[in-house]
């Protein structure tokens, strides 16, 4: 690990600095340019962003790692004085270094997954937004930690507000987590309706700004699926303590209940910096301007709980997290495969949960899997759903 934050400097790699998470964690950091130092920036094909990012904030690299054209990238920042790396290899070269403080996982999906294990193995702690990475490998991946005396620190809003209800608290007085979803954009339709809803309905999320894979796996609650998976990992919970409960509002981000009966949760307006700026500052708290509540208007919070028959993608997870092994790999994967049909209009919205039944029902499932194991696991399920649909 660095030495920079001796002098109050921390070093950051930003990994999917273009998307969603990516673009708010940079947001936050430039407020404080004194405090932060860029070491790395990954992309996977908007060069124009990366560029415009690499001139901001001055990295030491930038990776591309899909298939574009780059003579004119590279042109540009060899004038900057900036190393260009590309494909997997760039992204685990960088996630190597061993001059970073925190690298902030932003990526989609199970891309992380190797250069996270990297991170870990040269000693830097990781901000995760890329919840796949303990949904598919959550046992190698906190075991890594702890063998390194690194932190895993949660920048989901749901498992932030359980991460900072934790601070003070022992994990034996924990009864259960109450993790809070929005319900998305289908929370008042009728599960008949659902098998034709368009894309543009199901990337219409009534409060939260994401990128499209998350923006559908909220609307299928596939997404509270996968923390419920990686809650599991980071607070060391059986599945009987992690429970869901719908707050439309998105006020309150989540909740831990006490063995007394006491109730903790964390609420703030539903932007992404807060949980950003806290795993960037941990464990101290800076002063932001991201937002803060009203409480002189009227404010109405409701609660329910989740229909899982019109989102069977709950039942789904806590399947996967029971059968354990290579069975999440494959609930994740099987996702991913099948979003990224739907988004291309191939599949119905309902037939996301349905494919993803279908590979955990086909799947042999391989227990206390390696890394090579589970990346394999992924792989067939992709290749399950796609033969499923073409």
């Amino acid at each position: 690990m660095s030495d920079s934050s001796k002098n109050n400097i921390k070093k950051i790699s930003v990994w999917g600095s273009t998307g969603s998470i990516g673009c708010q964690t940079l947001d936050v950091i430039k407020r404080f340019p004194d405090r932060f130092d860029i070491v790395a920036l990954t992309a996977h094909t908007n060069t124009e962003l990366l560029l415009k990012q690499a001139e901001s904030f001055r990295p030491k690299h930038v990776v591309i790692t899909g298939h574009v054209e780059t003579d004119s990238l590279v042109e540009k920042l060899n004038r900057l004085g900036i190393s260009f790396l590309t494909g997997k290899e760039g992204l685990l070269t960088i996630a190597g270094l061993d001059d970073v403080d925190l690298a902030v996982n932003a990526l989609v999906g199970s891309a992380g997954l190797e250069a996270t294990l990297t991170a870990l193995e040269s000693g830097t702690s990781i901000g995760l937004a890329n919840k796949e990475v303990l949904v598919m490998a959550g046992e190698l991946v906190m075991t890594k930690a702890r063998e390194k005396g690194l932190r895993i620190l949660p920048i989901d809003s749901e498992h932030s507000a359980i991460f900072q209800c934790f601070q003070g608290e022992s994990v034996k007085n924990v009864k259960r987590i109450l993790l809070t979803a929005s319900g998305g954009p289908f929370l008042h339709k009728d599960l008949s309706e659902l098998g034709n809803v368009t894309v543009e309905d199901a990337l219409a999320h009534p409060n939260w700004s994401m990128g499209r894979k998350v923006t559908i796996d909220s609307a299928t609650m596939m997404n509270k699926g996968l923390e419920i998976i990686e809650a599991r990992w980071l607070f060391d919970l059986d599945s009987q303590k992690i429970d869901v409960v719908i707050h439309s509002q998105s006020i309150i981000h989540s909740m831990v209940e006490f063995t007394d009966g006491s109730i903790k949760a964390q609420l703030g307006i539903p932007d992404m910096r807060t949980p950003i700026a806290y795993a960037l500052t941990y464990p101290d708290r800076w002063e932001g301007d991201y937002g803060f509540m009203d409480f002189s208007n009227p404010m109405q919070m409701d609660f329910l709980p989740p229909d899982l028959n019109k989102f069977p993608a709950l039942s789904l997870a806590y399947e996967a997290l029971e059968i354990g092994g290579t069975a999440p790999a494959v609930l994740n994967g099987a996702d991913e495969m099948a979003v990224h049909l739907f988004l291309s209009n191939e599949i119905k919205f309902t037939q996301i949960s349905e494919l993803i039944k279908k590979a955990l029902k086909h799947h042999k499932v391989q227990a206390a899997p390696e890394l090579n194991v589970i990346l394999e696991a992924d792989d067939w399920a992709r290749k399950f759903v796609s033969n499923e649909v073409h």
